[in-house]
């Protein structure tokens, strides 16, 4: 099966801000990805989490998540939309974090799996993580937008960026 991948847009903050938002996704595509490269001024600390949701809902997500930090190897599960894990202010300056979220069949009339894969970096002696999470989010809605946000109170720092792809298959 050959995939195309389009970008369908492109967002790189000009100022820091809580989030990063696609709307009015096109409903012709089989898949969506969504690259980004993300760092948080999340205070006083090395690293921070985001999460992703789909058309602004808050409520009805799992996933299940496994994390290395380069010393220490774990597993999480949650409820809050689809983890993802970025250097905060105290992290090796400049280095951001970056992950694919693989949503397929976005458009169907089916609950929604999504997967992520992730690295939050740090140049010291152990990396802030890096890992594989799996999710579900139990709503039939076709998803028409996707709102990555900083989960801490925080900001996405300037020059953090993401990119929305939409896959087809074209067998």
């Amino acid at each position: 099966m050959a995939l195309t991948y389009t970008a369908i847009e492109t967002v790189t903050l000009s100022s820091a801000q809580s989030s990063i938002e696609f709307t009015s996704i096109p409903q012709t595509y089989t898949d969506l990805a969504i690259l980004y490269s993300l760092r948080s001024n999340r205070a006083s600390q090395v690293n921070s989490s985001g999460r992703v949701l789909f058309n602004g809902s808050t409520s009805n997500y799992s996933y299940r998540e496994i994390v290395g930090t380069g010393s220490a190897v774990g597993n999480n599960s949650g409820s809050n939309g689809a983890l993802i894990y970025i250097p905060a202010s105290t992290a090796t300056g400049s280095t951001f974090g970056n992950a694919l979220v693989y949503i397929p069949n976005y458009a169907g009339s089916n609950n929604k799996s999504y997967s992520v894969d992730f690295v939050a970096e740090n140049n010291a002696i152990n990396i802030d993580g890096q890992g594989l999470s799996v999710g579900l989010w139990s709503d039939s809605s076709a998803i028409t937008s996707v709102k990555v946000e900083e989960a801490n109170g925080a900001n996405f720092v300037q020059y953090s960026t993401a990119t929305l792809y939409g896959i087809k298959n074209t067998v």
